[in-house]
């Protein structure tokens, strides 16, 4: 792809454009509109220092094929981004910002994001951040593309951070209800315990310790709880981290069938929320997704009173939008930075909320 024809086809845009990769999160946000602009013939690794702990790629290279170059020499994305039927690309990761299962203990992808080359609306090839994290010219404008949904921009290359696999992974199974696996999460993770994952579903709560060989069997002596053989427990997680589990394989089915499901971000010490419909929490409790036919506004509700917000994942209907509506002065922030990069209002519109 020439980059100076794709600056002067951003610089000349009047109506939408849309950016997409393999269009594996298209179900994300809000509908899609504009004119496809495909970022797949970006595509490749400008530079990777494995002794430096970072990696640069450019948009539309695969999350699969460079996973695959980390684990050559024993690397990963800590945030351990979801890869939905197997897809996703680079570019889509950060303008999407999911993070998967480790996201509590070891970051999310704004967390592990250094740096990032763009193109705004006015045709500009702009480059942030660096590829150490000393390196803060720039950083906090990087940072801000994580999430954004491509609403600033057209993200043409990310530099991340990467991370050591562990020497040793241990997954452990213990059978909670719902109130008392929040209190074990919480007491838990208050604890010097090498604990990077946790989920709890249908009254079973696992728990992935990783780190130091000496440290992981020390915690299994403290936990106690059941040995989850590696093969299963590492087909757990894997289906947790790309939501392709029973759960969330079940989660689509109630959604072709009118239900909506809800990603709830909250305090990890919330209560149990009595919601009527099926739950997964993980992050420790701070994340909890519910499959529920309950009108939006109830499940939003729930969310606000114990200190947090709630997305409308997937659903036939998100006409009361995606992403929980912005308090005035938050509201006001996100149109002078859309408007400061793309003036013209026309890259990935309402993908985020309907009026930007």
């Amino acid at each position: 792809m020439n980059f100076a024809d794709l600056q002067q086809q951003l610089r000349d845009a009047r109506a939408p454009l849309r950016f997409t990769g393999h269009g594996s999160k298209d179900f994300y946000g809000g509908p899609l509109q504009g004119e496809p602009l495909s970022t797949l013939a970006l595509n490749g690794v400008t530079a990777y220092e494995p002794s430096e702990l970072f990696i640069s790629v450019l948009a539309g290279t695969p999350v699969f094929d460079v996973e695959a170059l980390l684990a050559q020499h024993r690397q990963r994305f800590a945030f351990e981004p979801p890869r939905f039927d197997g897809k996703g690309t680079i570019g889509g990761m950060v303008a999407a910002g999911l993070s998967g299962p480790a996201r509590a203990a070891l970051g999310s992808v704004r967390d592990h994001l250094l740096g990032a080359v763009m193109i705004n609306g006015a045709g500009e090839l702009l480059s942030f951040g660096g590829t150490v994290m000393k390196n803060v010219a720039g950083f906090d404008v990087s940072r801000a593309l994580a999430g954004s949904m491509g609403q600033l921009g057209l993200i043409t290359e990310a530099t991340l951070k990467v991370m050591p696999l562990p020497a040793a992974v241990t997954t452990l199974r213990f059978e909670f209800e719902q109130a008392p696996a929040l209190m074990a999460m919480n007491r838990w993770g208050g604890e010097p315990l090498p604990i990077e994952a946790s989920a709890w579903w249908d009254g079973a709560l696992l728990l992935r310790l990783a780190g130091a060989q000496a440290a992981v069997e020390a915690a299994m002596r403290k936990l106690g709880g059941d040995v989850i053989p590696p093969e299963m427990a590492g087909a757990f997680w894997m289906g947790l981290r790309d939501q392709s589990d029973e759960f969330f394989v079940g989660a689509e089915r109630a959604v072709a069938g009118g239900a909506r499901m809800w990603r709830l971000s909250l305090p990890s010490m919330a209560p149990e929320l009595k919601l009527h419909g099926e739950q997964l929490i993980d992050w420790g409790g701070a994340q909890r997704w519910v499959v529920t036919p309950m009108e939006p506004a109830a499940v939003r509700e729930a969310a606000a009173k114990v200190g947090g917000h709630a997305t409308l994942f997937r659903s036939r209907d998100k006409s009361a939008g995606a992403f929980a509506p912005l308090s005035a002065p938050l509201a006001a922030i996100h149109s002078r930075l859309k408007a400061s990069f793309d003036p013209h209002g026309v890259f990935n519109p309402g993908r985020l909320y309907a009026e930007l």
